[in-house]
Parts: C-alpha cells; structure tokens; sequence
C-alpha cells in the first residue's frame, strides 16, 4: 500500500485544475488510482437508470463529488503557511481592467460593433426621401 502526504478527514485545498483555490475535507483516498474525493469540489452529475425499486421508480440524476489527483491537492496547513511566507503580489492584470472600464465609461458606444451616429446621418434619416 502506498502512502500519501493525505489521508481521510485531512483538510485540503485544491492547488491545480479547474477546480484550484476550493477547500474541503477528504471524503475517501482511492489509493490504488492515486486520486482522492474531497467534499464540495469536482461536483459531477450521475444519471441514474429507472429500476424496480419501489423506493426509487423513477430514473434520477445526482450530483456528488468527483475525483482529484492526489498531486492536485496540499494540506491546508502548509498551504496558509506558504500563503503567509510569500504574499501574493499585487496583479497589473486588474489595474489594467479598470483602465480599460473606464476609457469604456468615456467613449459611447466602445463595446458596439456599429459605427457612431453623427449628426449628418441623424439629419439625413429624420428627412422624408424626395
């Protein structure tokens, strides 16, 4: 059996893939396809076949929880200590969105694929064609 830096009930967070930055507890470790269950993250959706089952005649879809990589997720322990020792820097990428915003916010029609309305072609429309 191997061994892995997570075991069952372990608090975790999500360090890569679509899913990166959710926290949860490990629900089960899948050890021999090196893959772990954590609680809230991965949510899939089962579709259930329609049985004989009186409790459930009619078919279902349930969602519950995918599985992750084990390489994919860290304990939260060292994740809020690393978090603590290097602080994210602060992101250019957001200075440059609210730039953009605001030249947005000063010219008309910046998001439209049409051209401006001038006041020629304003006058042009309103008249009746000769």
């Amino acid at each position: 059996m191997k061994k892995f830096h997570v075991k069952k009930n372990d608090e975790v967070v999500v360090i890569a893939g679509t899913e990166r930055g959710k926290r949860g507890k490990v629900l089960q470790v899948l050890a021999n396809k090196e893959r772990v269950i954590v609680e809230g993250a991965k949510i899939i959706k089962k579709h259930t076949k329609r049985n004989r089952n009186p409790n459930a005649p009619q078919g279902q879809i349930i969602e519950r929880e995918g599985t992750i990589h084990i390489s994919n997720v860290m304990l939260a322990t060292e994740f809020d200590a690393r978090a603590a020792k290097h602080p994210a820097p602060a992101a250019p990428a957001e200075s440059a969105a609210a730039a953009a915003e605001a030249a947005a916010a000063e010219t008309p029609n910046a998001g439209s694929l049409e051209p401006p309305v001038t006041d020629s072609s304003v006058k042009g429309s309103l008249q009746p064609n000769k």
